[in-house]
């Protein structure tokens, strides 16, 4: 294809996605009420009677400005239409690659398609897992003789950037699995990855998260951790396999080939006499006779 042909291929792509988002995003704002209840319930809040509180801390969440809850309800009804859409506009962003690949590797989509929905739900489960613990550290920072005053839109900021980059981190390492799957890295080289994926891992789960305790951080670290170690096992399945149906899988490409340098004995050679005869009328002498081949 011609770069204007994939331009207008990955704009289709990008359209398609779009109105698939916000298609679910209509329907999210249509009930931005019950998910705005339900994002609100790890807030220990003090207005509730039998709310849950950190250590005797509580929040007041108060509406500041007119527009605000104009504002709050966009966000949760926009992440609810990506969190609904990932089945979608993953399959789009899919689409766009698999042209691309051999017929042999467009078999993966099937896989892409089957964990890439799951493992970003995961995230999205993950995260609110976590979400409590996270207001919980949040809420402590605050002196004891004063009472947090939150406003929903900046709890709505954390949440749904909590929502993203767990559901995000999540396809990390599917998209490790099928980079291995078309050829571009190895199990083994993977494997000896470990020790700056594992650091790597950390140090994003720790900007990652916005509360700066430990626990937050390990329960998004964790799971990458645990899926990345998973993800490198089947990569190392894929080689054998792939090495057992191609013995030549483990050749490196500058390798040189083997070559058999033996000298084998080379047998007798018959000598060919010279068969020219000389035209009518030009004698030839006898040594000159006697040095000419049948090319001659």
């Amino acid at each position: 294809m011609a770069l204007a042909d994939h331009l207008r291929e990955l704009r289709n792509r990008v359209v398609k996605s779009v109105l698939a988002i916000v298609v679910f995003t209509i329907v999210a704002a249509v009930y931005h009420k019950q998910l705005e209840n339900f994002l609100l319930q790890p807030l220990p809040q003090c207005d509730k009677a039998n709310a849950g509180q950190f250590h005797g801390r509580c929040a007041q969440v108060s509406n500041i400005g007119l527009t605000a809850g104009f504002n709050w309800m966009l966000k949760v009804a926009l992440t609810a239409g990506v969190v609904a859409a990932v089945p979608v506009w993953l399959y789009q962003v899919w689409a766009f690659v698999a042209p691309g690949l051999h017929r042999h590797e467009k078999k993966y989509t099937v896989i892409f398609m089957v964990c890439g929905a799951p493992l970003f739900l995961a995230g999205v489960a993950c995260a609110f897992l976590v979400m409590p613990t996270t207001v919980e550290v949040l809420i402590s920072f605050t002196p004891d003789t004063t009472t947090p005053i939150l406003p929903p839109e900046d709890y709505f900021d954390i949440a749904t950037r909590m929502v993203l980059v767990f559901g995000l981190a999540f396809e990390f390492p599917l998209l490790l699995v099928m980079l291995n799957l078309v050829g571009i890295v190895s199990g083994k080289r993977l494997l000896g990855w470990w020790r700056g994926m594992v650091m790597g891992i950390t140090v994003f789960a720790a900007f990652a998260t916005p509360s700066a305790d430990p626990i937050s951080m390990l329960i998004l670290a964790a799971p990458i951790w645990a899926l990345y170690f998973a993800a490198v096992i089947i990569a190392i399945a894929s080689d054998k396999r792939r090495a057992r149906r191609n013995p030549d899988a483990q050749l490196d490409d500058e390798e040189a080939s083997h070559l058999d340098l033996s000298v084998q004995a080379v047998g007798g050679v018959e000598s060919v006499r010279a068969s020219a005869t000389p035209t009518a009328g030009a004698p030839v002498p006898a040594a000159r006779h006697e040095q000419m081949d049948d090319i001659t």
